[in-house]
C-alpha cells in the first residue's frame, strides 16, 4: 500500500525540510519526489499544475487529493490532521502559529538569504549579506531570550513552532551565524534533534526520487 503522503522538494530546501521533518517526527513515511530545481523542473507545467506558485515543497494527501503549498500552512495542515504537534491548548495553537508568522517575517528571510549568498546560489552585495546577518542575529537574539528558562517555544512539548524554526536553525552555520553565541537556543536544538524519529536534513532529503520504504 503506498505512503499516505507524497513530498516534492530538493535537498537544499529548508522549507521542504520543515515538511520532511514534521511528517517524520509524526512517524509518517512519505514518498519522495525529487525537483531539480537547477534544470527548472519547479516552472515546468507539470509542476505548476500541482503547486501554483512554482515553488517547494509540494505536499500531496493521498487520502484525498489535496495539493498543499507553502511550508507554514503545511505544517498546519498536517497538524490538525495528524493530531500532532499542535499545542495542549487553544492558546498554545494560537501562539505557535505566531511563531510561525515571525519565523517568516524576522528569522527564515535574513538565514536563508545570507546562506544562498554565502554557497554562490544568489550572489548579492557585500551590504545585502551585511543587511542579512544583522537582521538574521537580532532575530536570534529574541529566540535566545525567549528559551530562556524554557524547553519549547510554546508550552510544555514540541509544536509546529519548533518544527518549523528548527527548519532555519539546522541552516544556519551555512550562512555564516555563529549559533555559539545562543546558549538557551542551542540547548532548544538539542531537545529537537532528541526527539523521537528525528531525521537530520541530510538523511532526510536525498538527491534522488524515493519511495517510502
Amino acid at each position: 500500500m503506498p505512503a499516505r503522503f507524497e513530498l516534492h522538494g530538493i535537498a537544499f530546501s529548508g522549507p521542504t525540510y520543515k515538511v520532511g521533518l514534521m511528517l517524520t517526527l509524526a512517524g509518517e513515511p512519505f514518498d519522495y519526489v525529487h525537483v531539480n530545481m537547477m534544470q527548472g523542473e519547479h516552472k515546468q507545467p507539470a509542476h505548476l499544475s500541482k503547486q501554483r506558485y512554482g515553488q517547494v515543497p509540494l505536499l500531496v494527501d493521498r487520502n484525498n487529493g489535496r495539493h498543499l503549498c507553502q511550508s507554514a500552512a503545511i505544517l498546519e495542515y498536517l497538524s490538525d490532521t495528524l493530531g500532532r504537534f499542535g499545542g495542549a491548548t487553544l492558546d498554545e495553537r494560537l501562539q505557535a502559529r505566531e511563531w510561525l508568522y515571525w519565523d517568516f517575517d524576522r528569522l527564515a528571510s535574513h538565514v536563508y538569504r545570507a546562506r544562498t549568498i554565502r554557497l554562490g546560489i544568489r550572489p548579492a552585495a557585500p551590504e545585502v549579506l551585511e543587511s542579512c546577518m544583522a537582521g538574521g542575529n537580532a532575530a536570534l537574539k529574541v529566540l535566545d531570550e525567549h528559551l530562556q528558562g524554557r524547553a519549547w517555544i510554546v508550552g510544555e512539548g514540541a509544536t509546529i513552532a519548533d518544527i518549523d524554526i528548527y527548519g532555519v536553525i539546522a541552516f544556519a552555520d551555512e550562512g555564516g551565524f555563529d549559533l555559539g553565541a545562543y546558549a538557551n537556543l542551542q540547548a532548544w536544538a538539542k531537545r529537537v534533534e532528541a526527539l523521537p524519529h528525528f531525521a537530520p536534513r541530510k538523511a532526510l532529503l536525498p538527491m534522488e526520487s524515493r519511495v517510502a520504504a
